[in-house]
């Protein structure tokens, strides 16, 4: 059951990140165009060959999205997917358009996540503000049950699963500061990367402002604007690609709930589930794993995600982190572009960029960060409060 590793990422484009959202850019279905095409042209392909898209929301269109997008490409599609997992939408888009190409319902399919948040007219209506995760919508159980207490969006959220984390296995600080400073070692080594040439020390991490007790300013994500695309293909286009192809072997996907208060434990997270569908699909054990790719909104992300993934015993991530390099140049290489904390979160398109770092380790295009003989990656993806995750399994030929 499952994939057989005969799908790949043949090609992708990412944005440079950018503090504000830059004007030239236009709407979210031009980006959509700019990236596809973008991601096609490093893939070498014609975009006549597309037959299938994977898309998350869009300003222009509340729905019939998919549809919205092909109208707008030009382009007739036979798997027109619409995936709304927050950060986990990229992974579950790469998935689903690999799924789609063994099928045989699509040959090339283009997974686009365009920049977030998107310029808007200086006219245009005012949009309320968002409570993250929380919804205050009429019917709401958020808007009954949490928000009016002050239990709102994602810091409170992850401060709480911090909190519990701590009271359960006893909390190291330093162990997570480390992972902060790591992965900003890794940034450094990237131009792209929001935060490169900006090293940081653990005291440092320490030092910034508590944001959200036992959560610093710089265990949280920087927001940007950016975007990014891949294009996956079956294995008669992977071949004529101008990349080493990427398959993607093996994925796990789990929703369990969508804020902690409606959580069964918040000590096991839907990425154990996810990540050991992922690993059997593909047939590997942990140990062969050459880099990871963890989706990063927080230090304590990081730390959980290693236990459940399985990569450490659970109640034993502190440990491992202090014990191992999570550097590119390490023996356990993390997060390589940076991160999210240190490259920086475009919204949707965060989840996109862990994507690409791994795509980009395999195909040997990750430049000075690079991880040599990288042939395996995990991915994850997060969305909401550790509730909807993704994991995917990477490999080169």
């Amino acid at each position: 059951m499952g994939l057989r590793g005969a799908a790949a990422i043949v090609g992708m484009a990412e944005w440079r990140p950018e503090r504000r959202p830059p004007g030239h850019r236009g709407t979210t279905l031009e980006q959509w165009a700019s990236l596809a095409r973008a991601a096609l042209a490093d893939a070498g392909i014609d975009p006549r060959q597309v037959n299938g898209i994977c898309t998350g929301g869009i300003r222009e269109s509340a729905s019939f999205v998919p549809s919205t997008v092909a109208e707008y490409l030009g382009m007739p599609v036979n798997f027109a997917e619409f995936v709304d997992l927050g950060g986990a939408t990229a992974a579950g888009m790469v998935w689903r358009a690999a799924a789609a190409v063994e099928l045989g319902i699509a040959d090339v399919v283009l997974c686009v996540v365009p920049a977030s948040p998107a310029p808007v007219p200086s006219d245009a209506p005012a949009v309320p503000a968002g409570y993250g995760a929380s919804s205050d919508r009429f019917g709401s159980p958020q808007a009954e049950f949490d928000i009016p207490y002050g239990n709102v969006a994602q810091n409170c959220g992850y401060a709480l699963i911090a909190q519990r984390y701590g009271h359960t296995y006893g909390y190291d600080p330093l162990a997570l500061a480390k992972i902060a400073v790591d992965q900003r070692t890794n940034a450094c080594a990237n131009p792209d990367a929001i935060f490169y040439g900006q090293p940081i020390t653990a005291e440092d991490v320490l030092n910034s402002p508590m944001i959200a007790d036992p959560i610093h300013m710089l265990e949280i994500v920087m927001p940007v604007s950016g975007g990014a695309a891949v294009v996956v293909a079956g294995a008669e286009a992977a071949r004529r690609a101008r990349h080493r192809p990427v398959w993607i072997s093996g994925f796990g996907e789990h929703v369990a709930f969508k804020t902690p208060t409606y959580a069964d434990d918040l000590m096991q997270t839907p990425i154990g589930p996810a990540s050991d569908q992922a690993f059997a699909m593909a047939g590997m054990a942990r140990r062969e794993v050459d880099m990871v790719s963890i989706y990063d909104c927080y230090t304590i992300t990081v730390l959980m995600t290693l236990e459940d993934a399985g990569f450490c015993p659970k109640g034993e991530g502190a440990r491992f982190i202090r014990s191992h390099d999570l550097t590119y140049r390490g023996d356990f290489p993390c997060n390589t572009h940076g991160g999210q904390l240190s490259f920086g979160q475009a919204g949707l398109a965060g989840g996109m960029s862990h994507v690409l770092d791994g795509a980009r380790q395999i195909m040997g295009r990750a430049g000075a960060g690079q991880v040599p003989g990288c042939r395996t990656a995990f991915v994850s993806g997060n969305g909401g409060i550790m509730s909807e995750q993704v994991a995917l399994i990477l490999q080169g030929d």
